[in-house]
């Protein structure tokens, strides 16, 4: 009996490290030690049914890991995922309830379709694996209603992806990721090969079956704009760590981690043209040798000696939680 009450998904101490290390014998003639890539250290959230939490942040903090992660497609290397009240951590294969429950809309709609397909066997595949519908008629027509509900026409059943505009694929990608009737679909970068008009048209579709179907989406971007948009909660990520996490208005209004303030501050206001930015200063850590303590604390400008010895706890602040000594010190302050 599936739950249906608490948080859809939740995580905790989700740990993803992977190992770079050479074959054994050359590494024994070298003498080189073992090598891993910390990908996601220690992350833990929980998502609301029928909200949008979005991952913001820059390229190779750990995003998509996280997201190949609780799709089941990578195992962990430490922490649990718990799934409609179920422990799905070590499931996998026929046993794993996410197979049908949860799905993923990927970042390139055409790499992510078979070109030797029509599109009507793509959006058939999930139902026929799940033996969602017996007989073809009975497919046929949901094949239909799925693409109309996205928006194409039901003669588009029979064309391949190759003769459809990026946008259109990614609206068949979405019809193939409801075909399934999840509960929770994981939306990697799902319009940034689009064009802007596009994205907006796309973002507004998945809006639009986010409340009609009662799905829960895990948004993850780099436009904070669609994030804004889109999102009920957000979570920013630094290295592979999150970093600030709480509902995407106050993190947005009133931003405390300083690299959430610096990434904010990149973002361009057309109602302060040439208006005075702060830049990022130096360059992401390697995630094979990650810096001690805060892995934030070599790029910031509130960084002192405590932040590169111990690496700072998820402070509570009203709803949002911040990793940073030097908020937490502030409000203390504050307080007293």
């Amino acid at each position: 009996m599936l739950e249906r009450s608490g948080p859809i998904l939740s995580v905790s101490g989700l740990t993803k490290r992977f190992s770079v290390r050479e074959p054994w014998i050359a590494r024994m003639l070298s003498r080189q030690p073992r090598r891993v890539v910390h990908a996601v250290e220690d992350v833990s959230l929980a998502i609301e049914r029928g909200t949008t939490f979005a991952l913001a942040g820059e390229s190779g903090c750990g995003k998509s890991t996280i997201a190949r992660c609780l799709a089941g497609i990578l195992p962990l290397s430490a922490g649990t995922i718990t799934f409609m009240g179920a422990d799905v951590t070590r499931q996998h294969g026929r046993t794993d309830m996410r197979r049908r429950h949860l799905q993923m809309i990927f970042q390139d709609p055409y790499a992510s379709l078979n070109p030797r397909w029509r599109i009507g066997r793509i959006i058939a595949e999930p139902i026929v694996t799940h033996r969602l519908l017996s007989g073809r008629d009975r497919i046929k027509v949901r094949i239909d209603e799925l693409l109309a509900l996205v928006g194409l026409s039901p003669q588009d059943a029979r064309k391949y992806p190759h003769q459809f505009s990026g946008g259109q694929r990614q609206r068949i990608s979405i019809a193939r990721a409801i075909a399934s009737e999840p509960a929770f679909l994981i939306c990697d970068e799902p319009t940034s090969s689009l064009d802007v008009s596009v994205q907006a048209q796309i973002l507004n579709l998945m809006r639009r079956l986010q409340a009609e179907l009662g799905l829960t989406y895990l948004l993850i971007s780099h436009n904070l704009a669609a994030i804004s948009q889109m999102a009920d909660n957000v979570g920013i990520m630094y290295l592979g760590r999150l970093v600030e996490c709480g509902p995407a208005q106050t993190v947005f209004d009133h931003p405390q981690h300083p690299y959430t303030r610096m990434l904010l501050d990149a973002v361009p206001d057309i109602a302060v043209p040439g208006g005075r930015r702060q830049p990022f200063k130096g360059e992401v850590p390697s995630p094979i040798d990650p810096p001690s303590g805060c892995a934030f604390h070599p790029r910031c400008p509130l960084a002192d000696a405590r932040c590169a010895r111990q690496r700072p706890p998820a402070v509570a602040l009203g709803s949002v939680s911040v990793a940073c000594h030097a908020v937490a010190a502030q409000c203390e302050n504050r307080a007293g």
